[in-house]
């Protein structure tokens, strides 16, 4: 099956329109599976990666997901082995969101890829883009935390509670705040 030209342009960060009807059949799938994930129970965890492994373009060994969570299409979505997505988590999966191994996610987090135009005209017209995010191993996000479109955050990084990441963190930092900044090396 070929992708469409508007999925291409997607995947690529190139200004896309998402009502293309591939995208929108990938999204109703995907709508599907979120709300069967949704409706398990958050101590069922053969029956929640049965659903993630669905979802997911891949899951690693023990990853798991809690309930309470959202996402566009799922297959950008990569979940390094051992990762812990705690409750009510958003994942705006538009590109790639490749999350590695042992990473902690506090409820609640946030993860954006999409994006939109700061001009008027075209935002107004319904163009959008999206940016692909990078977690390294054993990130930790604290609860809140946003991670906006096109950020990679280093190995072994902790972003403090409600912290907004506008900008790459490097490996083995506490960074924290709103915008996020790097406050310490962590050993």
């Amino acid at each position: 099956m070929s992708t469409s030209q508007q999925k291409q342009r997607m995947l690529a960060g190139e200004p896309y329109r998402a009502d293309d009807p591939e995208l929108l059949a990938d999204y109703a799938r995907a709508q599907t599976i979120v709300a069967e994930l949704n409706a398990t129970r958050g101590d069922d965890l053969p029956a929640l990666r049965r659903h993630l492994a669905r979802l997911f373009g891949f899951l690693g060994a023990e990853a798991i997901v809690k309930p309470g969570f959202h996402c566009d299409y799922g297959y950008n979505i990569s979940l390094g082995a051992r990762t812990f997505v705690n409750y009510d988590c958003v994942m705006l999966d538009c590109n790639t969101i490749a999350i590695g191994a042992e990473v902690q996610i506090g409820p609640g987090v946030h993860i954006y890829t999409a994006t939109h135009p700061l001009e008027a005209v075209p935002r107004r017209s319904g163009l959008e883009a999206a940016h692909p995010v990078r977690i390294g191993d054993g990130v930790w996000l604290g609860g809140r935390t946003i991670v906006c479109p096109g950020v990679a955050i280093g190995a072994n990084t902790v972003v403090g509670a409600g912290s907004v990441v506008i900008r790459d963190l490097p490996a083995n930092v506490l960074a924290v705040g709103n915008p996020c900044r790097v406050v310490r090396t962590l050993p």
